[in-house]
Parts: C-alpha cells; structure tokens; sequence
C-alpha cells in the first residue's frame, strides 16, 4: 500500500497529518528558522543545503525564507531570491541556473479538491512547478500548482501565474498573460550596455 508522502508526491489525494510526513515539516521548519534567524552567509548556506534536495553553486537567498518540507525543492546554479520567498513544496519544485526571484514571490504546488465534502475530510492533492533557466519573477509574483514558465521569461511585479508560461516572454497581470516576445532586438540592446561596462 502507497504512503501518504508517495500519493503527496505524486499528485494524488492525500493525508497531511501522516506521522512521516509532520516529522519532515518540523525538520523544515526548525531549519528555516535557523536560516532566517542567522546573518552567518555560510551558515545559511549550509542549512539551505541540509534542507533542499539540491542547492546549485553560487546560489543565494535572503531570509525570510519559508517552505512546507524542502526536500522536494531542486535549485540550480546561481540562483537568488530576494526577501520573503515562499515555496509550498507539496509537490516538486524545480528552479533552474541562473534564476532571479524579487521580494516576496510565492511558489504554490498545494491544492484541494472542488467538492466541499470532500475537501473537509482534510484530503488534499498538490502538483508540481519547473521554473526554467534565466527565468525572472518580479516582486509579489505567484505560481500556482502545476505550472512550468519557460526558459528566459520574464514576469512582472504583482502578476498571478495561472497557466503555462512559454519561453522567451514578457508576461504580466492577473491572471499573467503574454505581453511581447523578448527580441533580438532587446537582446542587442543589453549586449551593448554590457559591452559599454565591460561585463
């Protein structure tokens, strides 16, 4: 018979208040706590580590920090997350290299089911997030359960994702629609800027 974190992870109805699965949100949570009480950078770190599946190089995040059992969190390279990110990692989390979070951005893999008779049983459900390489969200943005942005998108401040974001987009509002394509045209413009600093 499946465990309740197997259904949890998986996407099916599921029990929060199982044993195994209180135990893993109390290690998160004393974790996160240390993390957000600590001004120690490689202390932080290596709690970070401790906490999340993986923890790519050169990433970095700034306290308050907040999750749900970290352990299904996947961060890559040179990532960093301003102030007051929370991540419900019910399900998956995958962030790819490179990725760049403003303030108080929201990632939401938890749900519940429609029918209220359900839902007050306390079975609940969760589906995954992939936030793609070089992929910005501007501050206060949220993402719902089940969404993949793709590479190289941009989201603007305050915006709700909803549905799939595809790559190469600047995409922004409640729910986040596409606004424009990013061009080559505004890629030449930063090669310049870059070029102009030397970077």
């Amino acid at each position: 018979m499946r465990s309740e974190k197997e259904r949890m992870i998986s996407g099916e109805l599921y029990l929060p208040g199982d044993s195994e699965l209180r135990a893993r949100a109390k290690f998160a949570h004393e974790k996160t706590y240390k993390f957000n009480e600590t001004l120690d950078k490689q202390k932080g770190e290596k709690i970070l580590r401790e906490l999340f599946s993986e923890f790519g190089e050169g990433s970095h995040i700034r306290p308050r920090l907040s999750v749900d059992y970290g352990e299904n969190i996947v961060i890559g390279k040179r990532f960093f997350a301003n102030y007051d990110l929370i991540m419900l990692d019910v399900a998956p989390i995958t962030i790819g290299n490179d990725v760049m979070f403003s303030p108080r951005v929201s990632l939401l893999t938890p749900t519940h089911p429609i029918d209220a008779v359900v839902r007050n049983t306390g079975l609940e459900y969760a589906l995954p997030i992939i936030i793609g390489d070089n992929v910005w969200l501007g501050g206060g943005v949220t993402v719902n359960p089940g969404i993949s942005i793709g590479d190289n998108t941009i989201v603007g401040s305050g915006s709700v994702v909803t549905h799939d974001l595809p790559g190469n987009v600047i995409a922004v509002g409640n729910p986040a629609r596409v606004l424009r394509e990013i061009t080559d045209h505004d890629r030449q413009i930063w090669e310049e800027e870059r070029s102009k600093h030397g970077i």
